[in-house]
């Protein structure tokens, strides 16, 4: 957790995104991020804490 954005780190988890991926959430935004590029695979989440992810 930092500046509040909390991350979750899915490795082994392929059954719904098929990918290595991280679940961040910033007070009620949520989104995932692909670990191999960095791309946001689900939801959103503000332009300044997706910089910081």
């Amino acid at each position: 957790m930092f500046y509040g954005i909390i991350i979750s780190i899915y490795y082994f988890d392929n059954k719904r995104h098929r990918l290595p991926h991280i679940h961040v959430s910033y007070v009620e935004q949520e989104a995932v991020f692909g670990i191999p590029d960095g791309n946001i695979i689900e939801g959103n989440l503000q332009s300044n804490k997706t910089k910081l992810v």
